[in-house]
């Protein structure tokens, strides 16, 4: 028996559906894709980057915006990352948000495989990000993409406890050890050695 052929949706519909769903929901160019809940780690790791990036944008030309804020990327999908920079004005009703410079993304264990692989290649296809940040959700760890233009490839470095992320395209440096601060993981002795 064959399954019948679904139309894909368009963004208009998306839209107009996701508003009405008690869920948070990303659309993949097709049809819509549940978000799941996060940890209290993931949280408190959201939390921690928002924090820090809000009291060293404060006062320049770029704002940080949360998991409510849209990027548009490759045939049509619309990511919901936690958190973005976007150094372009634009109207506060707009569902997309233009001109991202930076994207994070909090892993959890079911988006793990789409944040490295699937949102990889999506977000190298938006030509004004320049830095993707992928940070661990159960150990302190962060792992920055990053480019000076769109026909560069991503550069790849991994940082850890002790490290800065340095993000000169938006001119701030953040201590990895802030993001992580007051989180405890279950094998953080491991980590220290």
């Amino acid at each position: 028996m064959n399954a019948p052929l679904r139309k894909p949706w368009t963004q208009e519909e998306f839209f107009s559906w996701a508003e009405r769903q008690e869920g948070h929901f990303e659309f993949d160019g097709l049809r819509p894709v549940a978000m799941t809940g996060g940890t209290g780690g993931h949280s408190m790791i959201g939390g921690n980057l928002f924090f820090a990036l809000r009291s060293r944008l404060n006062g320049s030309s770029c704002l940080h915006l949360g998991s409510d804020a849209g990027v548009e990327t490759i045939n049509n999908a619309v990511r919901y990352p936690d958190a973005v920079v976007t150094c372009t004005k634009f109207d506060p009703n707009v569902r997309k948000i233009p001109g991202i410079v930076v994207v994070f993304e909090v892993l959890s264990p079911s988006s793990g495989a789409t944040d490295r692989v699937v949102k990889v290649r999506e977000y190298a296809a938006v030509s004004s990000i320049r830095r993707y940040v992928i940070l661990e959700a159960t150990a302190v760890g962060l792992l920055v993409l990053e480019r000076s233009s769109l026909e560069q490839a991503w550069q790849t470095t991994a940082l850890s406890n002790g490290d800065i992320l340095r993000m000169p395209e938006i001119g701030i440096e953040i201590p990895v050890a802030e993001i992580y601060e007051g989180i405890e993981f279950a094998d953080q002795d491991n980590q220290d050695s």
